[in-house]
């Protein structure tokens, strides 16, 4: 029952990478993991380090430490397990520590960033980790980064945005993200788009990943906690209809989003790709350094 299971589960993971053309061509065909620790970015490594050789890619991983917790934390956990997972998948792992390459926590610059703005935890930390990803995978020369986000995920955030009322918010996002090619930009993609976060917890232990389980300890943000409840009354069938029906009109949204979009600007601090001459990590950084308890 658990070998059908897993060749079931493998076979859609594999699908979708092909239907999805998420393996990229020729020079694009490196392909670095955001990994975190669990459970979905081990198994998105796990798989497209099973299939590299079929996808004729290749595979890196890449871990930002951002010093949550003390040196015993939920960040020093999690990057004990991703060691663990590279080392027996013989897949290189790059460290991307922000306390040596900015000086202080990511739970130090989302402090100084709440004494003036009224950011969730979760937006801020996004907000970083974007640019550190896109950064250190172009110089890893990278042509896609793979994420971890499952069904669950996808379909959490297509109701939060649905309830906010401008499903536009979500037109970067599908299996493939991104509606705008360009050379700082590098594509990311979500081999477990369409799988349910169950079965990867299932797969996860049926292959005996080393993860860490637990949620991360700043993931408290009540909007999207509200909306995991009250989707979890839903069975997996209802959330993939919810996601089949928003990519079946992403098309649409992203004709619509680049004909009313604007040139990429480079941000005027750091040179990233940004919608304004500022982009949004250095207007972070900014605010917490102007903030006096920080001088």
């Amino acid at each position: 029952m658990e070998d059908r299971f897993i060749k079931s589960f493998e076979a859609r993971v594999l699908k979708t990478i092909k239907r999805h053309q998420l393996a990229g061509k020729g020079k694009s065909r490196r392909i670095v993991v955001a990994m975190s620790g669990g459970k979905d970015s081990a198994t998105t490594a796990y798989l497209l380090r099973k299939f590299a050789k079929r996808l004729g890619c290749k595979i890196a991983a890449l871990y930002i430490n951002l010093h949550i917790g003390n040196k015993e934390g939920y960040s020093e956990r999690c990057l004990q397990a991703v060691k663990k997972f590279c080392s027996g998948n013989k897949i290189p792992l790059h460290v991307y520590d922000i306390k040596q390459e900015t000086g202080c926590s990511i739970c130090y610059i989302r402090s100084g960033v709440q004494q003036k703005l009224k950011l969730k935890n979760c937006a801020i930390c996004g907000v970083v980790k974007k640019w550190i990803l896109n950064k250190e995978a172009r110089k890893l020369k990278a042509g896609r980064i793979a994420t971890g986000h499952n069904l669950d995920d996808e379909a959490q955030t297509i109701l939060m945005n649905f309830f906010k009322g401008n499903l536009m918010l979500n037109v970067n996002s599908g299996p493939a993200t991104g509606i705008i090619e360009d050379r700082k930009f590098v594509q990311r993609i979500k081999p477990l788009y369409f799988m349910p976060e169950d079965e990867i917890r299932q797969y996860s232990m049926a292959m005996k990943l080393p993860v860490v389980y637990e949620k991360c300890p700043c993931a408290i943000d009540s909007y999207r906690i509200a909306t995991r409840r009250f989707l979890n009354k839903f069975n997996n069938n209802t959330k993939r209809r919810i996601v089949d029906n928003f990519t079946g009109m992403l098309p649409l949204l992203r004709e619509r989003a680049k004909a009313e979009s604007s040139p990429v600007q480079y941000c005027k601090s750091c040179g990233e790709p940004a919608r304004n001459n500022v982009c949004k990590r250095c207007m972070l950084i900014k605010r917490m350094q102007n903030n006096k308890i920080y001088k």
